[in-house]
């Protein structure tokens, strides 16, 4: 390949929804309309909640083009960007173009903020799977979550999910992230399972901040918690850490891209890191990453025990 690294595309990603996931993201790092306090980012930083052309669509489907060439292994392309996708003015466009390239199907993973909007609804017709997030039953919960852009209501949100609802007709799947003593009572899960069931979405999937979030206090809810969530919201569970094997959709590129390519985009848990790196053994990745370090372009961050690299949140 010509082309050193891909700008707009990552992975294949292991997903316990998706299966191998080739991710798309068309809109600037950390630009996003919420500024959620468990957010693998960190804090947003370009915080909006304006729809915008941030890059032309015909640069996308070129990478995209280019990855497809390679007949890598994926069951799913993902438009997820690094924030809130739905903002990206062309994603019915990019929808259409992925569509005329790949008979896979095509996912998005959204809050879900924008669906009051008829353009966004309508932009999102031809995707074949839509998952937004829904991780609170009232208002002040809401903003102390997800913290939102002023313009955002919850009530205006959950309006326009249902409205999407009746206007869509494939598959939508709910996300609800649970944070410890925010929304994981019986109490809340309660509520929300109202608010799910009033939605009718095809499934239900829990969640949980397994990577360092962007406030150090969040922590995950206990093993009973989760166990009861489950069974209040009839949901599956997608967190885990089980997830080792990570791929670079550019085999060419030199390692540190390889890893600076999904580090811009979320930490990677150390093992995920060797595992990028088949034949190389644990010691020179260890190298690797330490040299890294050591440039102040990738820094450690333990986080629940466990051992994250990830790029230092005022260089991303």
């Amino acid at each position: 390949m010509d082309k050193k690294n891909f700008k707009y595309l990552f992975g294949p990603v292991p997903s316990r929804r998706l299966g191998r996931s080739l991710g798309v993201s068309p809109i600037p790092p950390k630009t996003c309309n919420f500024s959620c306090i468990y957010c693998q980012l960190g804090r947003t930083t370009n915080f909006t909640n304006k729809r915008e052309e941030f890059y032309p669509v015909e640069e996308i489907v070129a990478e995209l083009t280019q990855a497809l060439e390679q007949n890598i292994d994926i069951d799913y392309i993902t438009i997820v960007g690094d924030g809130e996708p739905t903002l990206y003015k062309k994603l019915g466009t990019l929808i259409s173009e992925i569509k005329k390239l790949s008979t896979k199907p095509v996912a998005i993973i959204t809050n879900g903020a924008l669906l009051y909007q008829k353009e966004v609804r309508t932009d999102l017709l031809e995707a074949d799977v839509v998952m937004p997030t829904l991780d609170a039953f009232e208002a002040n919960m809401f903003r102390a979550i997800n913290r939102p852009h002023k313009e955002l209501e919850l009530n205006k949100i959950i309006q326009g999910m249902k409205t999407f609802r009746e206007e869509y007709r494939n598959q939508i799947w709910m996300e609800v992230m649970l944070v410890k003593d925010l929304n994981d009572s019986s109490k809340t899960l309660k509520e929300i399972k109202k608010l799910i069931d009033f939605l009718e979405v095809d499934k239900t999937f829990i969640n949980i901040p397994i990577r360092p979030p962007a406030e150090k206090w969040v922590k995950m809810p206990t093993q009973d918690r989760l166990l009861t969530a489950m069974k209040i919201l009839g949901a599956e569970s997608i967190f885990h850490y089980d997830e080792i094997s990570i791929e670079s959709v550019d085999s060419k590129a030199d390692p540190e891209t390889k890893i600076l390519d999904i580090t811009q985009r979320h930490p990677l848990r150390e093992e995920q890191v060797f595992s990028l790196f088949p034949d190389f053994s644990e010691e020179q990745v260890l190298q690797i990453l330490q040299k890294m370090e050591n440039k102040g372009i990738l820094e450690l961050r333990i986080y629940n025990k466990k051992r994250f690299w990830e790029v230092p949140k005022e260089k991303k």
